[in-house]
């Protein structure tokens, strides 16, 4: 099997044209005619019993490849090799990658959106969506494919997107912080442009509002009005706004923003767009606010211990810059401690045997695991303390699976 390959340089013509090394009058038998013509064409063909494999226009040889290397054209056509018996040509091989590259090019988008997005947080939206629309849930016939089409799943998304427009916007005012703190988000290493950036979030934020108008549920609408507030008045660099520069107003942002107004509207929409009820302030959700309040109150103060050395350059005066970092690591495991402490106390109070033990047991369990992995961090180490940040939004992960269960 042989494979003739003159069209694969520049200058190549077809075997009839004259202009390579091989034309209609050179052949395999009297190709060495002409000294010239044989000095050239031995270093471009091979011949074996088997397979015949013709490279022309040698000059161009430095266009590519070889398997084993080569500094020079000559060194190329030596070693340059082609697997005549594989059955592909180099040009099926060529056509062959366009799919291998499209998958890797999706892939690759994927992970900067992935990266972009912050999986811990957008996880933790999700299932915060997830947790306080199983709340409202008061009596098992509420479960219906209703339920989960026109409320969960609508919520879900909206959450969803809310939490891109929220991340996205803090990168957008945070590049060059994130250089120094966080090189590998997408905006901070440059793999997306400000441009690219700014039409996500945009987006992100406009489908939010989309969901909540087109759904008719004014609880989902000030939800995200309040959200969208909050998150501009927490990254924006603009007078009287970029709250994060203020441990106490950072702290209330986050708080306010994620712990309260997007819980209510999700609860709230349920109860009234999904089961058709007032909307009451329930025990439950009561509950819920409460627990959640002070988990974000600690996130807003831990986030900021692994960022010490980029919000110092740039004057942002976190709890952590004041205080240092390993007394801002045990105020927040404290208040964890005191969290789960009022929670089982809380949980205890419940007319339900089943809400007692689950709620009581859960928080007990997560208390301990909490104090285990605090004893052994290293507070010297901002590898070990972005770990233990991370050890923190699964322990609200798993918070969100337990509220539903208090009643």
């Amino acid at each position: 099997m042989g494979f003739v390959l003159p069209a694969s340089f520049p200058r190549a013509s077809s075997i009839a044209s004259g202009g390579s090394c091989w034309s209609s009058k050179y052949n395999i038998n009297n190709y060495s005619a002409n000294p010239h013509i044989r000095t050239l064409c031995h270093k471009t063909w091979k011949i074996n019993k088997e397979h015949c494999v013709m490279i022309s226009s040698c000059h161009n040889l430095k266009h590519y490849k070889s398997i084993e290397g080569g500094s020079t054209p000559q060194e190329s056509v030596r070693k340059y090799a082609v697997n005549a018996t594989s059955g592909k040509s180099l040009e099926y091989e060529s056509q062959d990658g366009g799919p291998k590259r499209l998958r890797e090019s999706i892939k690759y988008t994927l992970d900067i959106f992935y990266r972009f997005s912050r999986p811990y947080a957008a996880i933790g939206a999700a299932l915060g969506a997830t947790s306080v629309s199983f709340l409202a849930i008061e009596k098992l016939s509420d479960i219906s494919l209703s339920f989960v089409i026109n409320g969960w799943l609508k919520v879900f998304v909206a959450a969803f997107c809310m939490n891109i427009f929220n991340c996205g916007l803090n990168q957008l005012c945070d590049i060059e912080i994130d250089k120094i703190n966080k090189p590998y988000l997408p905006l901070a290493s440059g793999e997306w442009s400000v441009e690219t950036g700014t039409i996500i979030v945009a987006s992100s934020l406009i489908l939010s509002f989309w969901l909540a108008w087109n759904e008719g549920s004014w609880p989902l609408f000030w939800a995200f009005l309040s959200s969208t507030l909050l998150a501009v008045a927490y990254s924006v660099d603009l007078p009287l706004l970029r709250w994060k520069k203020s441990p106490l107003l950072a702290a209330t942002n986050i708080l306010v923003n994620t712990g309260v107004a997007r819980p209510l509207g999700y609860f709230f929409h349920m109860q009234t767009r999904v089961f058709k009820r007032p909307a009451t302030l329930t025990r439950p959700l009561i509950f819920c606010i409460s627990i959640l309040s002070l988990f974000f109150v600690v996130i807003a103060l831990f986030k900021d211990i692994p960022d010490i050395e980029g919000d110092t350059k740039f004057g942002i005066q976190s709890l952590s810059v004041r205080l240092g970092q390993k007394r801002v690591f045990w105020i927040c495991i404290s208040l964890l401690e005191m969290a789960y402490g009022f929670t089982i106390l809380v949980g205890a109070t419940s007319p339900f045997l089943w809400s007692k033990i689950s709620t009581g047991m859960g928080h007990a369990i997560l208390a301990l695991v909490l104090w285990y992995h605090a004893k052994y961090v290293d507070l010297k180490s901002n590898v070990a303390m972005q770990s233990f940040y991370m050890f923190i939004w699964k322990l609200l992960w798993a918070e969100y699976i337990l509220i539903p269960l208090f009643r």
